[in-house]
């Protein structure tokens, strides 16, 4: 999914307005001055309207007769969208308020891929299993710095909701991708993580043995290395002196 800064004015309209929002800038309930929004922002009405009708679709605003554009309850905002998860931690990056965020979406992914790596074990294909391998090797890699390193544990992670071959499954990447990117982002500025590709390859071996138990207990192993090491890049947990890592 294309992020809305990089779709002209509309877009930076929307990720402005949506950003205010998420921090409490513009607080629920608040009923939104679009004259005054339209001048500060400088865009016309009809485009501040259009990016309102974004926010609108993943329930963060909406507009009543008599009472105007107003900002909704929490409760009712789309949480699990992936541009509004980005929002948020884009607001978040290196601050330490992101880690609850992180720590929730942890949890979520504790729920999901455990689950998702059993099923990959049993029905993952030849093809499957080369863009896993084709992931790990680019993970191993010591080239291209911390963008490639997140991007290769995206495509590894993509790689094994896809060999789930269950379409609801897989659609789950555009949740756990964008936990999974910032997290990897955070890791990678601390010296305290650890080298990714053992736990990724024992996923990876059990899930080519067709072992579902195996595959779900790499699976819990990396994720439990994950948790660590997101608090010992946030200062939270012990450090140690292995390079940099993800998961």
């Amino acid at each position: 999914m294309t992020p809305y800064a990089r779709r002209g004015v509309h877009g930076q309209t929307v990720e402005t307005l949506a950003r205010r929002v998420l921090s409490g800038e513009i607080p629920e309930g608040a009923t939104l001055d679009l004259v005054a929004l339209q001048s500060e922002l400088d865009v016309s009405l009809t485009a501040l309207r259009e990016s309102l009708k974004v926010l609108a679709a993943k329930g963060m605003v909406d507009a009543r007769q008599k009472r105007g554009t107003f900002v909704r309850a929490r409760c009712d905002w789309n949480l699990l969208d992936a541009d509004v998860l980005r929002w948020q931690f884009a607001g978040g990056t290196g601050s330490g308020t992101d880690l609850p965020l992180l720590r929730n979406l942890g949890e979520v992914r504790g729920i999901i891929e455990p689950a998702a790596v059993r099923l990959a074990a049993e029905r993952r294909t030849d093809t499957d299993l080369d863009a896993l391998e084709a992931a790990l090797t680019a993970m191993g890699e010591q080239v291209g710095g911390a963008a490639h390193a997140v991007e290769a544990d995206l495509a590894f992670h993509r790689a094994l909701l896809a060999a789930t071959h269950n379409e609801l499954l897989e659609r789950m990447e555009m949740v756990i991708e964008s936990g999974l990117a910032h997290r990897d982002e955070i890791v990678h500025s601390s010296p305290h993580g650890e080298d990714p590709v053992p736990s990724h390859r024992a996923v990876l071996d059990a899930v080519r043995d067709r072992d579902p138990a195996a595959a779900e207990r790499a699976m819990r192993a990396l994720l439990d290395q994950a948790v660590r090491d997101l608090d010992r890049a946030h200062g939270t947990g012990p450090a140690d002196d292995e390079g940099n890592g993800t998961r």
